[in-house]
């Protein structure tokens, strides 16, 4: 039947009423001498050329070298060209490779994603490259790691031990009442160590008191000197200082006192007290420089407050104080502060430990105003003026409601800031070499083996976007980077179900999910949570605080009751949390929990009895022991 005419049923053989033979089909060669043309015209019009696939994470690797070192390329991304399959044999037929990424430079065959990284690392791509700055020589060093904190610290001593020529730099920009420290970083010297020795000297205050009722006579008058407690807390942290110097010196880890910045990608400016500058080079940079506290920009706040890096080293009783902000580093503060006898307000933008379970925060705060610590809620300070010099001196503090247009003024001798802390990337040279950061917070973006965008540049600690700011997980961060690197280990940090604790006069310590959050993850439906109230039997002789103390455990139910999260607030959490966060990363469920015989009588034993759950809505009061 010609095309277009309709048949004519009933008429005709049945040869003449089959379907026609489909027609030949018609499939174009390709111009094979065309592609190959085509990719020697690429080849050799392009100083960097590079046959790609856009969802291929080693060209994006090869990409990213590229960038780290300011050299234009072009890419051809062969699954969205057309022939690029083709492209992709003529490839095969010129260079022996069938794998993508395919790299040329300057008209050389260099190969794929790893041969592209050997020439980097022994200097033949900077050759092919013709870049006059290229280093030739083999760099000074084979690892560089800006911040000699706890992180940084840990990466270059297990760097050193697998055999690396490694340098630390670590700087102290002094703060605007001009304090600075020794090598260890925040936690040593401004955090963790003087934090937790002044929480003790609160904690013995307490146990003073409590001791007439276990029987103790003592007629002298018992007052506590400032003064004392800071040249001892201070004589600790130098004899840690020491022996962190001593400790680089015995793994000949090389350590400058100098402020690092970048200059070249492989090149360090290092700038020491005395402005005096030297140059080094390296394979590898690490970051890990940390955070510093965050002022709140208003008139008086730099020349009149103090932050947590002055509190420690203080040479005068800080008298009556304003405590700003509502994050731990603020409850620490104020309840030490407060323990020590003194005057001590706290003034809150929103809620209380942002971030952490908030009945438990709540808790938290309830705690602190029943033992002397009074809040001021939904203020912000707008001015802080000087009244009169002194140490202390007198300060007056302007705040305004954050709902409406009310103010306040009040007087203290001491207004010390905690409103957060910002990362210490913008003013080390990252701009130059191309490092991205979080251009809010400073914070650095990585991936899930601390690399930045720049592939030899690497980054642990506080600064890292998105992750925990906390010593502990900076330092197995940096060991575990290290053992990366040049120790064959694939193993990376594991920033799930981390332990941790507010030292607030209430300890408070977690691990896994706030309760909230895991509603929001898994559905109320899903979730059972047991509770309960304590009383520690240390504070029963004395009469204090019956039915305070509180803890739960967040439960998975579609998930065999798996716990996914544990809470406690009540003394030395932080012992107990540190015990059952490793059950957690085992697998604990509510069926182990049960099982588990308790130590009696301890805290921590509630959670081997725990069998009240919320939704039950029963009384979860304790009677005795």
């Amino acid at each position: 039947m010609a095309e277009g005419q309709p048949g004519r049923r009933g008429e005709g053989d049945l040869a003449a009423m089959a379907p026609p033979p489909p027609p030949p089909v018609q499939t174009r060669l390709p111009d094979w001498d065309g592609l190959k043309l085509r990719v020697r015209n690429l080849i050799a019009s392009h100083r960097v050329m590079i046959f790609s696939k856009s969802y291929c994470p080693y060209c994006n690797k090869v990409k990213e070298l590229f960038r780290s070192l300011h050299v234009d390329y072009y890419a051809l991304e062969l699954d969205i060209t057309d022939d690029g399959a083709s492209i992709q044999q003529v490839l095969a037929e010129l260079t022996n490779q069938r794998t993508v990424p395919n790299v040329f430079v300057n008209g050389t065959h260099i190969g794929g994603c790893d041969a592209t990284y050997q020439a980097y690392k022994d200097g033949s791509l900077q050759k092919l490259l013709g870049d006059n700055q290229t280093i030739t020589e083999p760099y000074e060093y084979d690892l560089i790691i800006i911040g000699g904190g706890s992180g940084g610290l840990a990466c270059s001593k297990e760097a050193a031990a697998l055999g690396k020529k490694v340098m630390v730099l670590d700087y102290v920009v002094p703060t605007p009442l001009g304090t600075t420290w020794g090598l260890g970083g925040t936690c040593v010297n401004v955090g963790c160590i003087p934090k937790k020795l002044m929480h003790q000297a609160a904690l013995l205050g307490q146990a003073l008191q409590d001791s007439r009722k276990f029987g103790w006579q003592y007629e002298e008058q018992v007052k506590h000197n400032w003064e004392t407690m800071v040249e001892a807390v201070q004589n600790y942290i130098g004899s840690l200082n020491w022996g962190y110097r001593v400790s680089l010196r015995e793994k000949s880890v090389t350590y400058l006192n100098s402020y690092g910045e970048f200059v070249e990608p492989h090149k360090i400016k290092a700038t020491n007290r005395k402005g005096q500058v030297t140059y080094h080079t390296a394979e590898t940079f690490v970051l890990a420089t940390g955070e510093r506290p965050r002022y709140l920009g208003i008139p008086g706040d730099k020349e009149f407050c103090i932050t947590s890096d002055d509190l420690f080293s203080l040479p005068y009783c800080p008298g009556k104080t304003l405590v700003v902000g509502a994050s731990y580093v603020a409850l620490e503060c104020a309840g030490f502060l407060a323990g020590l006898g003194l005057d001590v307000t706290v003034m809150v933008r929103s809620i209380l430990l942002r971030g952490f379970d908030q009945e438990m925060a709540e808790k938290v705060g309830a705690y602190m105003e029943t033992h002397g610590v009074k809040f001021i809620k939904k203020f912000v300070p707008v001015q802080v003026e000087q009244l009169e010099q002194g140490m202390p001196g007198r300060l007056k503090v302007t705040a305004k409601s954050t709902e409406g247009s009310e103010t306040l003024e009040e007087e203290y001798n001491t207004v010390l800031l905690a409103i957060g802390r910002d990362a210490c990337t913008r003013n080390i040279g990252l701009q130059t070499i191309g490092v991205k950061i979080n251009e809010k917070n400073g914070k650095v973006p990585v991936n899930d083996e601390e690399q930045t965008n720049v592939p030899h540049v690497y980054a642990i600690g506080d600064i890292l976007e998105g992750k925990l700011e906390l010593t502990p997980v900076a330092i197995q961060a940096g060991r575990l980077l290290a053992q990366r690197l040049y120790g064959g280990s694939s193993k990376k940090c594991d920033y799930i179900n981390v332990p941790t604790t507010v030292f607030t006069p209430l300890e408070y310590g977690s691990c896994g999910y706030p309760e909230q959050k895991a509603i929001d993850e898994y559905g109320e439906q899903n979730l059972e949570v047991y509770h309960t109230l304590f009383w520690p039997l240390e504070w029963t002789v004395p009469g204090r605080d019956n039915n305070t103390c509180y803890a739960k455990v967040i439960c998975n139910k579609q998930d065999n009751n798996r716990v996914i999260g544990l809470h406690v607030l009540g003394p030395n959490a932080g012992e107990i949390t540190q015990g059952f966060a490793a059950a957690i990363k085992c697998g604990l469920t509510k069926e182990l929990l049960d099982e588990t015989i308790g130590i009696h009588p301890t805290c921590a034993e509630v959670f081997t009895t725990m069998d009240i759950t919320k939704s039950s809505g029963q009384d979860i009061t304790q009677k005795g022991c």
